[in-house]
This record gives C-alpha cells, structure tokens and sequence, in this order.
C-alpha cells in the first residue's frame, strides 16, 4: 500500500504518554506534559511535519496533522511516549464510527485477509463497546464481500481499533512502539563519558530515557589509542536522534598528554585506575562549569568479577562533589547488545574500541595507598586544568 494511501486514511496521531507519567501527582503530571509537548512540537519543527492542532486528554495527546503516518514514525522515537498510531477522526455517532471503519478497511484489508474489531470507550454513550464491534464487523463484512473476510478475534491480520473519547472517536490499525521513559528535560542534565563504545552510548541513552539531557565528554587518547575520535561522533549523531531540539554538541578532551606524564611517572599496573580518576575530576570540573548535576559512565560489572567493585571504588574517590552514575551496572552483555540494537547503534562502527595503550590490560590488586602515592607524583591540578583549557566543541 502506498504511503499516500495511509496518508489519507489518517488525519491524527494517538499519542500514548509514558506509563509513569500518568501516575505522577498533577502537578507533576502537568509539569511533565507540557515538556512532552514542547519535546513533540520540535521534533515536528525539525522534520518540518505541519499539523494544526494538538490536543491534550488524560493519557493521551491528539496530534491534528495531514501526514499522519510520516508524524508517528517520527514521535515513536520521542522520550516519554510509550506507543503511536495515525488514526482517522471522527464523531462519536454510532453511524459516523461505522463509516469510517469501513473506509479504513477498504484501505488495509486485502482479498482473504482475517481482521477483529476492537473498541475502547471513556465518556457516557447511547451503545456498549459490543455494539460498536458487531455493527463495525458487519458492516465491513457487507460493505467489502468481495474480499472473501474473514473474522478472527485470536489472531487477525488486521486490527481494527475504534477509540472512543466524549464527543470524538478515532479509529486506526496500526500500534507504533515507544520506548517511555520520561520526556528529555523533565530532570537535570549530567556529564556523560563517551569513549565511542556501544556501553557508553548504551548509558547515555538509558539516562536520556530518565529525563536528562547530556553533555557528551570525549578523552581523545591519541596516541596511546587505537580508537578515533570518528567513533565517538558517530555514536553522538544516533543518540542525539533521540534528542531533537536540544543541543547537540560533543566536548573532546586532549587526555594523550595526561597519559603520557602517567605512563612516565606511575607503575604499568596503576595506570588505568590512574587514568580514570583523572578523567572523572575532569568531568566534575566540566559539571561544575555546565551546572549539571552528576556524572555518568558506561562501567559494568564484567570480569574479572571479584575485583571490578574495587577498581570502580578507587575511581569514584576522585570525585568530591558529584555523584557518579552507572546505569549498565545491573546489565549483562547481552542485554546491553540489544538495548543497543534499539537505541540504532549497533551499525554505527563503535562495538569494538580497544584499550588504551597505556593503560594495563590486567586487574592486578592495587591498594587505595599505592594510588595515593602514584599521584603525588603527579601535578594533577595542573593536569585538570591544563585539560579544561583545551577542550573543543563539536557540534554535529
């Protein structure tokens, strides 16, 4: 079927709002709509998708629009929706609700197709949620005999759906999966590290989903590091897909010469945790200069098991003020590779970054003294800023 076709079976689009945002206290629930809507209305603007109005009910949004179909594959990819579904419009008249089904099926049914109606009702009416089904399914059996129809309430082909709200039903086959969440900006913005692996997008994402935006921070390790800069951008291109009407700006830090003094100055086997610490109070220096309100990182619990608990702990005490977030730390590969596949980021060339040259590949046992000790060595606060006065934006 052609997209003109769907195009003129539809004038709405059915936004079904999070689950958790329906629960929320009403001040909270209307704080939270209004950033869904002005969320919506730039993703519309970007796309340049007209519409004319947009409606809000309890639950729902009703998006006015001649492009239907193009609306809901875009808003189906909006934080804080949990489905779509372009719709035809009409009264809540018995007779209107059966005509336009009818014109629906016309335009999805196909010869020997099996289809179901289903009706759901808020508002007082003169007929039942069954009435709405029987007369639905006879008319369309009558009206399109030549198709050789079928009914299946167990397992249609087509689904016709028949949502009645007050004065005005909609009608529509098609459900487009969300992911939820909360809308982006309904919480505080955090520092996210971004090495350019599918983990670290993976975390960026998850805390999108919980309402915040983010500031991509990138240590650019060159020359201790196979890894390019490429990766990490690609990545943010498809995360801030997810972003619409939010900045979309990378910030790279030059961390090779800091890893060179660490390499000169520091046993092999600190090397990494060194490196780390030195990475998260460049981030909270960055939280601090962006008012954002905490740190996140793609850190998962991986092997070698008995020791990783450790190593994130001597990391985290380089952190004074900022609380460090590690969304993937409850996740295993698996379920990361297909949060990954959802997010889009599964082809964007990022699943393999191999580790820094110059820190140690090995977990050996180091002690919080022996960090304490590789850092006197170290000028870190000159190391800090040095790496604060060299950051670059890049705005994709």
């Amino acid at each position: 079927m052609s997209s003109t076709q769907h195009e003129l079976g539809s004038d709405t689009v059915i936004v079904r709002l999070g689950g958790e945002i329906g629960i929320k206290a009403i001040w909270t629930r209307k704080l939270y709509e209004r950033r869904l809507i002005g969320n919506i209305k730039a993703v519309l603007k970007h796309y340049a998708i007209p519409y004319q109005a947009l409606n809000r009910r309890f639950g729902r949004l009703y998006l006015k629009t001649s492009k239907a179909q193009n609306a809901s594959t875009r808003l189906a990819r909006v934080l804080g929706i949990s489905s779509v579904s372009p719709a035809l419009e009409t009264t809540s008249k018995l007779g209107d609700i059966v005509d336009k089904s009818v014109q629906i099926a016309g335009l999805k049914l196909k010869k020997g197709s099996s289809f179901a109606v289903r009706c759901r009702r808020v508002g007082k009416h003169a007929y039942t949620s069954q009435d709405v089904c029987r007369e639905v399914g006879s008319r369309v059996l009558e009206t399109h005999s030549n198709l050789g129809l079928r009914v299946d309430l167990s397992c249609p082909d087509i689904t016709l759906n028949v949502e009645v709200r007050e004065d005005e039903a909609y009608i529509f086959t098609e459900w487009m999966q969300g992911v939820g969440g909360l809308p982006l900006g309904a919480q505080p913005r955090v520092v996210c590290l971004l090495n350019g692996n599918i983990r670290s997008l993976v975390a960026c994402w998850m805390v999108m989903k919980r309402g915040c935006p983010i500031l991509p921070l990138h240590f650019n390790e060159t020359p201790f590091s196979s890894e390019t800069t490429t990766h990490a951008l690609n990545g943010a291109i498809t995360l801030f897909e997810w972003a619409i009407g939010f900045p979309r700006k990378v910030y790279i830090v030059s961390h090779g010469p800091n890893l060179a003094q660490i390499e000169q100055n520091c046993p092999k086997k600190l090397r990494r945790v060194l490196s780390k610490r030195l990475m998260y109070r460049i981030a909270q220096r960055v939280a601090e200069v962006k008012n954002a309100e905490g740190i996140v990182t793609g850190e998962f619990l991986n092997k070698p098991a008995g020791k990783v608990l450790h190593f994130l702990s001597l990391q985290e005490e380089a952190v004074e003020h900022f609380p460090i977030h590690r969304p993937l730390v409850g996740l295993d590969v698996s379920e990361i590779e297909g949060l990954a596949r959802r997010i889009g980021i599964q082809d964007v060339g990022v699943q393999k970054v191999e580790i820094s040259k110059a820190a140690s590949k090995r977990h050996f046992s180091v002690s919080a003294e022996e960090v304490s000790r590789a850092e006197k060595k170290l000028n870190i606060n000159e190391l800090v800023a040095r790496s604060i006065e060299t950051i670059k934006s890049i705005s994709l």
